[in-house]
């Protein structure tokens, strides 16, 4: 049901603002993605085709990670391609679905530096490829003893 918040804003019931924040962000990526739009995510060897299967992807890691913020720390561009440095930051406290299966929440905090490659198209993100170390983040949560 959707309702009106003491903070002026129509929600679902039970969300709190963070959930409302993020679900708001996820909608955003209709509008930058092209219709047939990829998300290659090297660290898991995902690779999907069409915005409503890269919102579907990072639900998952919404789920897992609901307070995670990413930082961009340096962003580089040339014709229609940019290049972002970003680390994402957050404790995981829903499930991660992985590849392999899933990760119980571990309620420990992350902070994993990635890389990002956006290539775009008449306005639309044509594609975005993400890099990320999967082994520092499965020690970071305790799944991984290296």
């Amino acid at each position: 049901m959707i309702e009106e918040g003491e903070d002026g804003e129509r929600h679902r019931d039970g969300e709190g603002r963070h959930d409302r924040v993020q679900r708001q962000e996820l909608g955003q990526a209709e509008a930058v993605f092209a219709e047939h739009g990829t998300y290659d995510e090297k660290a898991t060897s995902r690779r999907v085709r069409g915005v409503g299967s890269i919102i579907e992807i990072w639900q998952g890691w919404a789920k897992a990670f609901p307070d995670s913020k990413g930082t961009f720390i340096s962003e580089y561009a040339s014709g229609e391609t940019a290049i972002i440095e970003v680390v994402w930051k957050g404790v995981h406290t829903g499930v991660l679905q992985t590849p392999t299966g899933t990760i119980p929440p571990s309620n420990k905090r992350i902070e994993l530096p990635a890389c990002q490659v956006i290539k775009v198209a008449g306005g639309k993100i044509e594609s975005f490829t993400q890099y990320f170390d999967m082994v520092t983040l499965l020690t970071q949560i305790g799944a991984f003893k290296g």
